[in-house]
């Protein structure tokens, strides 16, 4: 079974965190940056951790019908599950400045993207932001970028603005995206609506939801 969990970065996350941002952004921030967000309390630094489990009896489906080699021997008891230690796949994070939410980070390991673990993501750096009572979120994204456009659109972004030539990389336009309402009950609703839609559609990717709010 394929479980998810999204939690707040400690220090021994770090590593990993400094890893898959080279992976996704070619290195934004080295460890020292990481490390001044987890000290920030006005920063949410959240990570997308997927972890797998295999029961005994699939381990024994594995090998096969057939006579089994002379060394495998059935155990009188069953073992506990086997597990593959967790993987951090996802980053996010936002920055508390007045009423507002500035997410400044979104990013997902390329080999479990188009999978909805993005929307994920996003919804509980919302959820961050209504629970620090702020009022709004913005953003900036590639204007290339059409799939976290549509991602952010999806939340109720709208288009605010275009910063010209903001990435240095490429010399690419970013769009300016702001979401408004944060603060209001309505909003919480909203959001455990969209959480119970994103558990089924993750669930029917095989995948296992292991967060409490």
């Amino acid at each position: 079974m394929r479980f998810l969990e999204i939690k707040h970065l400690a220090p021994e996350h770090l590593p990993s965190a400094v890893e898959l941002d080279q992976l996704c952004f070619g290195g934004i921030w080295a460890i020292e940056g990481y490390r001044r967000e987890l000290e920030s309390p006005n920063s949410d630094l959240l990570g997308l951790w997927t972890w797998e489990t295999e029961d005994y009896e699939s381990v024994q489906n594995s090998v096969g019908t057939g006579t089994p080699p002379l060394q495998v021997r059935a155990p009188t008891h069953h073992p506990p599950p086997l597990q593959i230690p967790p993987m951090l796949i996802g980053i996010g994070c936002l920055w508390a400045i007045l009423e507002e939410a500035h997410i400044i980070m979104l990013a997902i390991h390329p080999q479990f993207q188009r999978q909805g673990l993005g929307q994920a993501l996003l919804l509980a750096l919302l959820k961050s932001a209504h629970d620090r009572q702020l009022e709004r979120s913005t953003l900036e994204v590639r204007d290339s970028n059409l799939a976290a456009v549509s991602l952010y659109k999806k939340f109720g972004f709208k288009e605010a603005g275009r910063r010209k030539r903001y990435y240095e990389d490429t010399g690419e336009d970013a769009l300016v995206m702001w979401r408004s309402g944060l603060e209001k009950p309505e909003f919480q609703q909203y959001l455990t609506v969209e959480k119970v839609q994103m558990c089924d559609r993750l669930h029917q990717k095989k995948w296992h939801w292991a967060i409490d709010d």
